[in-house]
């Protein structure tokens, strides 16, 4: 195994801190791909394609394996998109209220130029608090709701919007780690660091999940 030269096809900030977790350096470099959703695609669909668009659209060139990664929140089935303006948090965010829903994250990674992508897909279950509009309004005026997939981050400390999640916790932060490394790992890039430890390190978090997620074959 080695230590490829990564690129991350995303500016999202999250992403970002998330993928120093794993010890691999990387650069990043923005996708320009169109995320127009269609009404007819299905959520599980979109997602999938995102991804793979977004690491087309990033140029690339030999030596180089590109990392894409699109997160979506699925509502009833239908695809709740990043709220515009402040208008549409408030839409979405009610709407999300005192509910559970989806979140989805596919992970594509091309390793060859003009080559197979390897891609990955993570489901979780989330489940919003009932908010008073005061709690809603306060955070919509914070900006947080801003590039965000369905309007919330799930981190963020003071709204704290969800009750709890059956799934992987990153996920909904937009880059599962346990999913990622195995990602990586199949593809013959060594990932050194205790990947559970390190997320539930970094979110203070206790997952129940990852031992069904990560199976290291040479964990040392």
């Amino acid at each position: 195994m080695f230590e490829p030269h990564l690129i991350l096809a995303s500016t999202s900030p999250r992403r970002n801190e998330l993928l120093c977790l794993l010890g691999i350096p990387f650069e990043k470099r923005p996708s320009n791909a169109d995320e127009t959703h269609h009404e007819d695609v299905d959520a599980v669909e979109y997602v999938q394609q995102m991804a793979r668009e977004k690491g087309l659209a990033v140029l690339q060139t030999d030596g180089e394996w590109i990392l894409s990664a699109d997160t979506i929140v699925a509502l009833d089935g239908q695809v709740v998109g990043k709220p515009a303006d402040e208008a549409e948090a408030y839409q979405i965010l009610r709407a999300l209220r005192g509910r559970g829903h989806k979140v989805y994250t596919a992970l594509c990674l091309r390793t060859e130029n003009g080559g197979e992508a390897a891609e990955s897909l993570c489901d979780t279950d989330v489940f919003m608090r009932d908010y008073t509009e005061d709690e809603l309004a306060a955070y919509i005026a914070s900006a947080d709701y801003k590039d965000k997939a369905g309007g919330y981050a799930i981190q963020h400390k003071q709204f704290h919007p969800c009750t709890g999640v059956e799934g992987c916790y990153a996920n909904v932060m937009g880059l599962p780690l346990c999913h990622l490394a195995m990602l990586l790992e199949s593809a013959g890039c060594k990932v050194e660091v205790d990947v559970p430890q390190a997320c539930q390190r970094y979110n203070q978090i206790t997952c129940e999940v990852y031992p069904q997620i990560y199976h290291r074959e040479n964990p040392g």
